[in-house]
């Protein structure tokens, strides 16, 4: 019953910034952790970062790490996906996905929603 919509990508020359957003609807957002996956043709869905309920927990993947930032506002019902520095390796369609849980999770399999995805492409 959660929905999921992505917006903010969009092409950017490597170095350059962009961020994601994520709007949740029809269930209450501020008891789900959040997460962004991203995919690549030929690549399975990927990791990329994570945040609790209260927005005071993160945890990121390694090729990631220092350079994105997961945030959330739950009085807007909407969590975000700061990329700065951004590398051509980092082009891919990037999903956010929920789920009603505390444990911090890394797994595509262990999300239930997800949204339609947005694309980033970055040029060198």
């Amino acid at each position: 019953q959660v929905q999921l919509v992505e917006s903010g990508g969009g092409l950017v020359q490597a170095g350059g910034s962009l961020r994601l957003s994520c709007a949740a609807s029809g269930r209450t957002f501020s008891s789900y952790r959040m997460a962004w996956f991203r995919q690549t043709p030929g690549k399975e869905r990927e990791f990329v970062a994570t945040v609790n309920w209260s927005g005071g927990s993160t945890y990121y993947a390694d090729s990631v790490k220092g350079r994105f930032t997961i945030s959330r506002d739950n009085a807007k019902n909407t969590v975000y996906l700061q990329m700065n520095s951004l590398k051509p390796e980092d082009t891919a369609v990037y999903y956010c996905a929920a789920r009603y849980t505390i444990v911090l999770l890394t797994k595509r399999a262990e999300y239930d929603y997800w949204g339609q995805g947005t694309q980033v492409t970055v040029s060198s």
